[in-house]
C-alpha cells in the first residue's frame, strides 16, 4: 500500500471488462483505493479510460505495472490469450492478481496449422490446457499473493441469496440449469480461436458454469461432503454461417473457427446433473439466469432481462448517452431496462470482495480453484463435442 494506506490498482486492458470493473469500484468507497496506472495496446483507448476513471498514469507496456512499487494489485482485463503470461509475471513481481474469465485456454503452438479452431484437435487442446493449469497452480501456490477470479455471476445478489438459502435449509441441488445467450460479441477477435480460446461457450457459458460449480461447492460444504464434476457431454456448432447476409443483419456473431452455440451436460460425483447453454443467436439483449431444482425448493435467479422497469420509445432522440441494457440493437419499442447493472450482475460485490481480501488479508470468494475447474470443464466439453461422447474427469 502507498503512504496514504490505499490499495493501489494497476489495470491491464481498456475494453468492456475494464469499464465494468472500474464502474463497480467507483460504487464502493469503504477501503481507500488509488487508480495508479492503466495500460492497453492503443494510446487513444487507454487515454480515454485514464480520463474517464481518473488513473494517475497511462502507457502501453505491462512492465510499467510490474515495475511500479506502489501498485498492490494488477487487474487483468485483457483478451485471454495473454492471461497466463500476465498472471505469472504479476505474481512473481509480488502483485496480487485479479483475472477476468476465462482463466486461460488453448491459443496455438508452434507448428499448428491455422486456423487452429479448424485444424487442431480438441483432444490436443484439452491435454495442453491441463498442463497449463498445472503450471499456473504451481506459480499460484508458490506465491504469497492472492489470486482473485473475476466471475461476476458468483457475486450476483440472486446467486448470493441462493447460496444463503442452500446453507440455511441444507438443500440438495438435484438439477441445475444456467444460460448466457446474446446476439454475439462486440469484440473484433471473438470469432478467432487463437485470441479467445474458443467461442460462445468459453466467452459466455463460462459464467453460468462457474456459478453452478460454486453453488454445488456451497452445498457440499454445508453437507460436509466432497462433490466434483465426474463427466461432461457436449454439443457445439456454428449456426450463423447458414444465414444469408439479409438473415444475418441483426446478429453480430461472425465465427471463423469457433462455435456460436454450445450445450453441455455435467454429471457430478453425487449423481446430480447440470445443463449449461450458451448461444450467439439471441436478440433483444443478453439472457442470464441460473435455475436450481432442489429436494425441498426451486430457486430461479434472473440476472438480466428483469422486469424491474420497462420502456416504450417511438424514437431514440436525446437517448444517445442513456444506458438501457447491454446488447440492445435499438432503444425503440418495448425494452426491459437493466437498472443498477453493476450491482445486479455482481460486479460491485465482486470488486468489493477483492479489495477487502487484500486490505484485510482474507481469501476471496472466487479464487484459483474455481477458475481452474471452470477452464478444465470448458475444454472437456470441447473435447466431448469433438468425439461425440462423454469425457471423464
Amino acid at each position: 500500500m502507498n503512504k496514504n494506506n490505499e490499495i493501489c490498482i494497476g489495470m491491464a486492458g481498456a475494453g468492456r471488462a475494464t469499464e465494468l470493473h472500474m464502474s463497480a469500484l467507483q460504487r464502493y468507497t469503504e477501503v481507500p483505493v488509488c487508480y495508479k496506472h492503466i495500460i492497453a495496446h492503443r494510446m487513444e483507448q487507454v487515454n480515454l479510460m485514464k480520463d474517464r476513471f481518473g488513473f494517475v498514469n497511462a502507457s502501453l507496456s505491462f512492465d510499467d505495472l510490474l515495475n511500479d512499487k506502489e501498485i498492490d494489485v494488477i487487474d487483468i482485463c485483457t483478451p485471454p490469450y495473454v492471461h497466463e503470461e500476465m498472471i505469472v509475471k504479476a505474481l512473481k513481481a509480488g502483485k496480487h492478481v485479479i483475472c477476468e474469465k476465462p482463466l486461460s485456454g488453448y491459443f496455438g503452438m508452434p507448428g499448428d496449422e491455422v486456423p487452429i479452431g479448424k485444424k487442431v484437435t480438441r483432444e490436443k487442446m484439452y491435454n495442453e490446457l491441463l498442463l497449463s493449469m498445472d503450471r499456473l497452480k504451481k506459480v499460484v501456490d508458490a506465491s504469497d499473493r492472492k489470486f482473485m477470479y473475476a466471475e461476476n455471476f458468483v457475486y450476483a445478489p440472486a446467486v448470493t441469496k441462493a447460496a444463503e438459502i442452500i446453507r440455511k435449509k441444507k438443500s440438495r441441488i438435484l438439477y441445475a440449469k444456467g444460460e448466457e445467450s446474446l446476439k454475439g460479441s462486440s469484440s473484433p477477435v471473438a470469432g478467432e480461436w487463437s485470441k479467445t480460446g474458443g467461442g460462445t461457450f468459453i466467452r459466455t457459458g463460462a459464467h453460468p458454469l462457474a456459478a453452478i460449480l460454486w453453488l454445488k461447492q456451497v452445498e457440499a460444504q454445508t453437507q460436509g461432503r466432497e462433490v466434483k464434476v465426474s463427466s461432461v457431454f457436449a454439443d457445439m456448432g456454428q449456426i450463423t454461417p447458414t444465414l444469408t447476409e439479409y438473415e444475418h443483419r441483426h446478429i453480430a456473431a461472425r465465427p471463423n473457427d469457433v462455435e456460436d452455440c454450445g450445450t453441455v451436460i455435467i454429471n457430478f460425483s453425487d449423481n446430480t446433473k447440470a445443463l449449461i447453454i450458451a448461444t450467439d443467436v439471441l436478440l433483444g439483449g443478453s439472457k442470464n439466469y441460473i435455475e436450481l431444482y432442489c429436494n425441498d425448493a426451486v430457486i430461479n435467479c434472473n440476472l438480466t432481462l428483469s422486469d424491474l422497469m420497462s420502456t416504450y420509445f417511438l424514437d431514440e432522440e436525446r437517448l444517445d448517452d442513456v444506458y438501457l441494457s447491454e446488447m440492445l440493437p435499438s432503444k425503440t419499442g418495448w425494452n426491459n431496462i437493466a437498472l443498477e447493472d453493476e450491482i445486479i450482475r455482481g460486479y460491485t460485490d465482486e470488486m468489493r470482495d477483492f479489495i477487502e481480501s487484500i486490505y484485510y488479508d482474507r481469501d476471496p470468494k472466487a479464487g484459483f480453484d474455481l477458475a481452474c475447474d471452470a477452464a478444465k470443464i470448458i475444454y472437456a466439453a470441447y473435447y466431448s463435442a469433438e468425439k461425440h461422447g462423454w469425457v471423464e474427469l
